[in-house]
């Protein structure tokens, strides 16, 4: 009898996935969920969706006070309480996928405030990670903060995928809010539905079928983005003078209004009510000019504009070669 002729075959390890998740108004659970479909039906691949749940909790839809009430908390990344967690901190995920919303230009507090938790070094700590950010469209400076507390972790950034409300600026000035305090996303003076559209979450199953490819080839261990190609992440650093401007005045606001008691105390509300005409002042004033300038200046600009852009879209990018691949 030849040698190893009664050798047992080698069982294939199974790949563990790691979502934490918070999804406030359910569009980026929408999202997550056809990113993890492929997953899911691969049979050979683990995937543990670990909720988070703030404590107490954000409502949706918002009230205009208690959503401005969030800003300095939420700007100035200071972590809140949390339910918690079903990990321990000893568990080994092969990949991390962290989807976020942006809350005034950095990530939502529910996922800050996992992120300054001792636990998340335990877990992150050299794993690859996959962040999925769903906004309006202002996440540049939410991602460089992401990058961040990614960094403080020991984790390493792999992927970025950015999905953005594709309605006409303008529009999305009146829609967001109004779906952020009513939960209605359509209906609103015959404009576009606020948020991504429902193609674009479908579409989003691309990004699972490749993420699957890539874990069944170990991928996921070298240094390589698994999802260029796939338009994961496009970029406008137009938006970029006036996401700085907002975040200069989210942290002296934010400061001062902290110094005023915790979020819900009664002296902060005067001053909070006061910066939301500030802010509505900022908008209306700052994003249209810092919009003229730039497209006057466009000229001189653009190969200023395109070293941003692929900055900012690294490290995914927005290539689209490989879509086709992944069309379902």
């Amino acid at each position: 009898m030849q040698a190893g002729a009664h050798a047992h075959p080698t069982t294939p390890t199974r790949k563990r996935v790691l979502v934490p998740l918070y999804s406030q108004s359910g569009q980026l659970g929408a999202v997550v969920e056809q990113i993890l479909a492929p997953l899911r039906e691969s049979g050979d691949i683990e995937v543990h969706v670990e909720p988070l749940q703030p404590r107490p909790a954000y409502p949706f839809p918002w009230g205009v006070l208690r959503f401005f009430d969030t800003f300095p908390e939420a700007a100035l990344m200071q972590p809140q309480p949390l339910a918690p967690l079903g990990l321990r901190g000893d568990e080994a995920f092969d990949l991390v996928i962290l989807p976020y919303q942006v809350w005034f230009l950095a990530p939502s507090l529910p996922v800050t405030s996992l992120l300054r938790l001792p636990l998340a070094r335990q877990l992150l700590a050299g794993r690859p990670v996959v962040t999925v950010v769903v906004c309006r469209n202002m996440w540049l400076m939410a991602q460089e903060k992401m990058k961040g507390l990614l960094a403080d972790v020991g984790a390493r950034l792999i992927d970025h995928v950015a999905l953005t409300d594709r309605g006409p600026l303008a529009a999305t000035f009146i829609t967001t809010p109004l779906w952020m305090f009513t939960g209605r996303r359509t209906g609103w003076f015959g404009l576009p539905p606020a948020g991504v559209p429902e193609a674009d979450i479908r579409a989003a199953r691309r990004f699972g079928l490749a993420l699957r490819d890539a874990l069944k080839r170990d991928a996921e261990r070298g240094t390589v983005p698994l999802l260029a190609g796939l338009g994961a992440a496009t970029a406008d650093p137009t938006l970029l003078s006036s996401e700085r401007a907002g975040t200069r005045s989210f942290f002296i606001w934010g400061r001062l209004i902290r110094r005023l008691g915790p979020p819900g105390a009664l002296a902060r509300q005067p001053v909070v009510a006061l910066y939301v005409v500030f802010l509505v002042a900022l908008i209306l004033t700052v994003v249209p000019l810092s919009a003229v300038v730039q497209f006057l200046l466009r000229p001189w600009l653009n190969t200023r504009l395109e070293r941003l852009k692929t900055a900012f879209e690294a490290p995914s990018g927005s290539g689209t070669e490989r879509i086709a691949q992944y069309e379902s």
